[in-house]
């Protein structure tokens, strides 16, 4: 009797390379969606032109190096890549801020050190670095969260404002923006005044900042889908709200009025983002169990770290950057005995 035989391997993996970046985008809508409420469909304009920026710039550098284009596309890792700088930029940050930072994000961080699964440090922050340190004035132009601001911008005007720099007659730029919970707080600090007196402004919410809050929880929402549907473990996203939590408890502790408390810092900014979406990234991260618990806390630890002491308000960036240097190192040293080996 002759039986048919798939080819070896025998067992079909579960995962792909396509499905788990498919997820990953998925699992991101219910913070897209936080985000264009409370901040305007600037968002959706930034995603949709990543997109076709890391798409364009996939394709070519692939036909320069001579490899499948479709091939390469299809994995979505580009779009990933895209989705994730994209929703860290501000609403109404310029066209050409997108477009370099997508750019400079494919062709540099991940291309130029051979493509997906070569590249030492996550492309998304990389670009996000880079324009940052480049184009500061934009990159910290936040739009006042829906209900604060002094005026409503309508799709015709963000649209403007993006594509042509173009402000509404009858406004100034300061109407339309707003200082984010952590600048507003690291600026009220520096001022003299306690958390308690900070915190009492209209930018700041119940657990961090109006708005932010909300994109926090549903970031989570969209994390904790991801370790349900097994596509990320835990041990990272644990240990970057452990080292987080750890430290800023610390310090609330020795200084209540000059210290925030624990759940500010895990609710403001992007510290949700980066632990479930960001500092998971597989290619960039620590691989052993130990390893992904300890790159985590390093993350937490240098995020609060470079918040409170440092020159930037937010640090989710800077601090996986950091930790991404860190990985081999994290892995070498912590990579389990072999069975039947002594220690």
């Amino acid at each position: 009797m002759k039986f048919s035989t798939a080819l070896s391997p025998h067992v079909q993996p579960v995962n792909s390379v396509t499905r788990v970046m498919f997820e990953v985008i998925v699992a991101l809508v219910p913070g897209i969606i936080a985000l264009v409420w409370f901040f305007g469909l600037g968002v959706l304009i930034n995603v949709v032109l990543a997109v076709i920026t890391a798409l364009m710039a996939e394709s070519l550098v692939l036909l320069v190096r001579g490899r499948p284009v479709w091939v390469s596309l299809k994995d979505l890792s580009a779009v990933v890549t895209a989705v994730l700088l994209a929703i860290s930029l501000p609403a109404i940050a310029p066209w050409w801020v997108t477009v370099t930072g997508i750019v400079f994000a494919i062709v540099i961080a991940k291309h130029l050190y051979g493509g997906l699964g070569y590249n030492p440090f996550n492309p998304a922050m990389i670009g996000y670095v880079f324009l940052l340190v480049s184009f500061p004035l934009p990159m910290t132009s936040w739009p006042a969260v829906a209900g604060l601001g002094t005026m409503t911008l309508n799709f015709q005007d963000i649209a403007q404002l993006i594509f042509f720099e173009r402000i509404p007659e009858n406004a100034d730029y300061d109407a339309l923006t707003m200082a984010t919970p952590l600048d507003a707080l690291k600026t009220q600090l520096s001022l003299q005044k306690t958390v308690l007196e900070a915190q009492s402004g209209a930018v700041f919410g119940y657990l961090a900042g109006k708005g932010w809050e909300w994109v926090s929880l549903a970031y989570l929402l969209g994390g904790l889908w991801l370790m349900v549907r097994k596509i990320i473990n835990w041990h990272i996203p644990v240990g970057l709200i452990l080292g987080i939590s750890v430290i800023s408890g610390i310090c609330y502790l020795i200084d209540a009025q000059l210290y925030a408390p624990p759940v500010f810092h895990l609710f403001a900014g992007a510290t949700m983002l980066g632990a479930f979406f960001i500092a998971t990234d597989p290619v960039t991260a620590a691989t052993t169990v130990k390893g992904r618990l300890i790159y985590g806390m390093m993350i937490g630890a240098l995020v609060y770290i470079i918040r409170v002491w440092g020159g930037y308000p937010d640090a989710v960036a800077f601090s996986v950057l950091l930790a991404n240097l860190a990985a081999p190192a994290l892995d070498y040293f912590t990579k389990p005995r072999v069975f039947g080996h002594r220690a």
